[in-house]
């Protein structure tokens, strides 16, 4: 059991100072006063001295066994380890393939989810990659997501990009058919999470799916929404009409035609649209390329969990409350994808807590209550990290 003395605690809404008893996992109790505790029950506390205490970061697009590969065998990264999330606040991802959905597969996905969740940190994953047929373990999406635990949807299905398939509306309204009954079926989000690229037909392909099926618009969530200005207009209307919309947090040079990603949180919540139906992540662990007009990479980053933090302090920097700029990190995301116990800081829920110091680093991090960062080093490292 673990104590945490002297919280100023955002659950995500501002609760002042509290004080709060963890264990098996769990936060058992929150409380203005501290408690009175027997000796015998070998209580550890940690004193946070007014720290902001928030929920562990949720990053829901994640190429936890590694992306990129879009300019030869060499160019495929690596997995990321475990503390590069840790470090970054997050508690939770969400695994996905990307364009190298042939020489990496849905089992390698899935021993990535599991090695992630023996290390402490809560995982799950998307059956598919970038193409149609996608890429299954039982040969079906609707049965690996009804039939397999961790797959909670279908990702990242690409559109409007020129590594695509060229998905037709038949083949993403069956494709999202299948996600919405899976889900159905087993309790979980089954959704689609859409790579949308550089492409001039935007998000199209999405508002004729509402328009001519009876499939509910949660089942869409459109990512990389910010890559383009335009596009990003296109995904706030999208948000008025019932799809969760996800913004990126990758770097934007100045004068792009890009938003970055607390310029784009910013105008969402400034939009009208749904509060709720916006989330942030990262793409750790995906390549992030630059391509030339005929289509052959000229540059390349790769994404990390990192940039979650750095844009929530971009958010706090430029006035936007800690309280306002949180659920897009942490409950907006719980909720979509229907992650029990996640996302908030009340009795009950899973303890994936993280403490923010003075310059906005992620100082003391818990992943289901065990503790991964301590005075903003990590103190549990993966396998094969030094």
């Amino acid at each position: 059991m673990l104590l945490l003395r002297n919280a100023d605690v955002y659950a995500p809404e501002a609760l002042g100072r509290r004080h709060l008893l963890l264990g098996g996992g769990k936060i058992l109790w929150i409380g203005a006063d501290e408690p009175v505790l027997p000796e015998s029950l070998d209580v550890d506390t940690i004193d946070l001295d007014g720290a902001r205490l928030v929920p562990g970061f949720i990053d829901g697009h994640v190429h936890v066994s590694g992306g990129g590969g879009e300019a030869g065998f060499a160019t495929r990264v690596p997995a990321p380890l475990l503390s590069r999330y840790t470090m970054a606040g997050v508690t939770s991802v969400v695994g996905l393939l990307g364009t190298d959905d042939a020489t990496r597969s849905t089992a390698e996905l899935l021993s990535h989810v599991y090695a992630l969740r023996e290390q402490g940190l809560s995982a799950w994953g998307y059956c598919g990659g970038y193409h149609v047929p996608p890429a299954t373990l039982t040969g079906s999406v609707r049965s690996d997501i009804a039939l397999i635990e961790p797959l909670i949807g279908i990702g990242e299905l690409a559109i409007s990009d020129h590594r695509s398939s060229q998905p037709t509306l038949d083949e993403l309204l069956r494709l999202a058919s299948d996600a919405h009954v899976a889900g159905l079926m087993s309790g979980k989000a089954g959704i689609v999470h859409l790579h949308l690229g550089d492409g001039k037909r935007g998000l199209d392909l999405v508002r004729r799916a509402l328009d001519t099926s009876e499939l509910p618009p949660r089942v869409f969530q459109p990512t990389h929404v910010n890559r383009k200005r335009a596009l990003f207009e296109e995904a706030v209307e999208l948000a008025k009409r019932g799809c969760h919309v996800d913004i990126t947090a990758f770097p934007v040079e100045e004068g792009e035609d890009a938003w970055p990603a607390d310029e784009a949180l910013v105008r969402y919540l400034d939009s009208g649209a749904p509060p709720q139906r916006v989330s942030i992540s990262s793409d750790a662990g995906g390549c992030l390329p630059c391509f030339d007009g005929e289509g052959r990479v000229c540059g390349m980053d790769v994404g990390h969990s990192g940039s979650m933090l750095e844009t929530l302090n971009a958010l706090l920097a430029r006035g936007l409350p800690l309280e306002r700029a949180l659920p897009a990190f942490t409950s907006n995301v719980a909720g979509l994808l229907r992650l029990a116990g996640k996302g908030r800081i009340a009795v009950g829920m899973d303890a994936d807590l993280v403490a923010l110091d003075a310059a906005g680093r992620a100082d003391l991090v818990l992943a289901r209550g065990g503790v991964h960062v301590r005075a903003g080093a990590p103190v549990r490292r993966g396998m094969f990290e030094r």
